[in-house]
């Protein structure tokens, strides 16, 4: 434990609640699963940070103390280039609105890649470049399954783009995209399907760039589903992921991990009961698990989290069915009050949520622990916000 936790509770029942708890060995092992899919390919890796917004856990993700990575935030940018990090990717598209922030990180030496998706940015970044006398790297976003933004691959405007970059002097780093619609997925084999359509989009787009003269160095794809399921990545660079890291019950419901992977937890406490009803209640509500409610689209819907002793076991069929904003409310799957477990006032709880990246957005540290144990190994802070 670091100087500045020497002072912080030892064990995960000393916490106040609710708060934000990370099994190491179960995300050591989420991330070793991640880099032996990978290392099938000869491609490289940039995971995405959005996820964890965490130093600590960046870290061990890439297995040293920099590397290649993927932001959402220019606010993640900046965190991480603080903290030695100069190849970053950030994977929204830009606005004008942003541009002297990319311009300041750049100047101080990080090479920060930014994404776009349509002519009128473009030109416009073009137009301050000139303003500036600067030169950005910029990917071409690639809409391969109409999920969220992009350039549909088939579109032409996509060299009319390669083509307004390349004349204002601008770098082409390559082209960008991400198989969002992968979440969707009912299947192992539909997941399959769309890693290569992913591919194939992403690939076929540098190669029509190419064939009109226009250099497109990297092909850039993934999601979680797509890297870990992908069969063919001819012709990517690279490969972006984050959510791998922790798991979450979204993806256990894809079958991309299981539901004793996840790594991820919010510890809270019994405060009391509706026994008529069998309803446990406990102060971790919607402010501590968030509002995400992915499976709900899925064959098994998961309430707001799954629920674990202390130790991190799931108990069966036992679920958090109901939010308010500081309430939570658990309950047995089936609704029948006599199956509800007999859980104290006061009993430690811990559950695992829908989706990692929501969920760990409404806290400002992790307890990080070891699997099975109730040990505060350490505390790693994270950030929050733009």
């Amino acid at each position: 434990m670091n100087d500045a936790t020497i002072n912080l509770p030892r064990r995960l029942s000393d916490l106040e609640t609710p708060a934000l708890v990370l099994d190491q060995d179960r995300m050591e092992q989420n991330i070793a699963r991640m880099r032996a899919s990978l290392a099938r390919f000869d491609v490289a890796f940039r995971p995405h940070v959005k996820t964890s917004k965490s130093i600590q856990v960046t870290r061990a993700t890439l297995g040293q103390a920099s590397g290649p990575i993927t932001v959402s935030t220019l606010k993640e940018a900046e965190y991480f280039a603080a903290n030695g990090f100069t190849d970053i990717l950030y994977a929204v598209g830009i606005v004008p609105g942003k541009f002297d922030h990319v311009i300041r990180l750049r100047q101080q030496g990080i090479k920060l890649t930014v994404v776009l998706d349509s002519l009128e940015m473009a030109q416009a970044l073009c137009d301050r470049a000139r303003q500036e006398n600067t030169r950005f790297d910029v990917m071409i976003e690639i809409d391969s399954d109409g999920h969220r933004s992009g350039v549909v691959p088939d579109a032409p405007e996509l060299l009319d783009i390669g083509r307004c970059l390349a004349a204002g002097g601008q770098h082409l780093a390559g082209v960008i995209t991400h198989a969002g619609n992968s979440y969707n997925c009912r299947s192992i084999t539909a997941i399959r399907q769309m890693a290569q359509q992913e591919r194939d989009a992403a690939v076929g787009c540098a190669e029509r760039l190419r064939a009109a003269g226009i250099a497109c160095p990297a092909v850039s794809i993934g999601s979680t589903p797509t890297a870990m399921f992908a069969g063919n990545l001819d012709g990517v660079s690279e490969v972006r992921a984050g959510v791998f890291v922790f798991g979450d019950l979204v993806m256990a419901g894809l079958g991309v991990c299981r539901q004793q992977d996840i790594a991820l937890s919010v510890l809270t406490t019994v405060i009391g009961h509706q026994k008529e009803k069998g309803w446990i209640i406990t102060d971790a509500g919607w402010m501590a698990m968030s509002r995400d409610r992915g499976t709900s689209k899925q064959a098994v819907d998961q309430g707001y989290g799954l629920v674990c002793d202390l130790g991190g076991a799931l108990l069966p069929d036992v679920l958090m069915v109901d939010a308010n904003q500081e309430h939570g409310v658990i309950a047995h799957r089936s609704g029948d009050p006599a199956q509800t477990p007999d859980l104290p006032i006061g009993t430690m709880l811990r559950i695992v949520p829908n989706h990692a990246c929501a969920t760990g957005a409404q806290h400002s540290r992790y307890h990080v622990v070891s699997r099975d144990a109730a040990d505060i190994l350490d505390v790693w802070e994270r950030f929050r916000g733009w």
